[in-house]
């Protein structure tokens, strides 16, 4: 079975299991069962096990898994066994509390550089980042070889700005822009636009 064979709400939950185990390595806990797991994320045991399975086997029955050793493994699944530097484009309010944000480098990335078209941001400092002019973006990109980018631009600069990462060798795009954007299959998006889960919520609302 190849990467592309598992079933993509599998890989989504992946990250949940390893966020919470890591919580529980931190609390000093070295042991734990798909039961105390599931508990904690609202997952039964079973889909829990089930998920896991697909990679290997990595805990015994009677005595659950080793916290430290599924989490090793759960990093070596999500590729996560070193940081990935990443590229912000747009330093407006999003991508500035991007490129402030401390919490990517814990979880396997860091924003490494910002891009914006705007004259008056180019050159300022955001955090340790410097904005750099997005004309000059794709060759940046290229040159320094960066797969991951976060997209933070208005909607309707969003599917030109990731032609340009795609271009430049993007293959991971997190979406912070209020559109659906086009990209080649061998490219991966995910989309995060806070209003529309408002939204979502919104409808239980009395």
């Amino acid at each position: 079975m190849t990467k592309h064979d598992i079933p993509g709400i599998v890989i989504g939950r992946l990250p949940l299991y390893l966020r919470a185990i890591q919580r529980m390595a931190q609390e000093g806990q070295r042991v734990t069962s798909s039961q105390e797991l599931g508990e904690r994320l609202g997952v039964s045991a079973a889909q829990i096990r089930k998920d896991l399975s697909q990679f290997g086997e990595f805990g015994k029955q009677g005595t659950g898994y080793n916290i430290k050793y599924l989490s090793a493994q759960l990093r070596r699944i999500l590729n996560l066994d070193g940081v990935w530097d990443m590229a912000i484009v747009g330093a407006g309010d999003v991508g500035s509390a991007l490129a402030h944000y401390q919490g990517f480098r814990d979880r396997g990335f860091q924003a490494t550089m910002i891009f914006d078209k705007d004259s008056g941001k180019i050159g300022t400092k955001i955090g340790a980042l410097a904005v750099q002019d997005i004309a000059n973006m794709t060759e940046i990109i290229r040159q320094a070889n960066i797969k991951v980018a976060m997209v933070a631009t208005p909607a309707d600069h969003a599917q030109e700005v990731t032609d340009q990462l795609v271009e430049a060798g993007v293959k991971a795009i997190l979406n912070y822009a209020p559109i659906q954007i086009t990209v080649p299959d061998d490219v991966r998006v995910e989309y995060i636009d806070p209003a529309t889960h408002l939204q979502k919520m919104s409808y239980y609302l009395e």
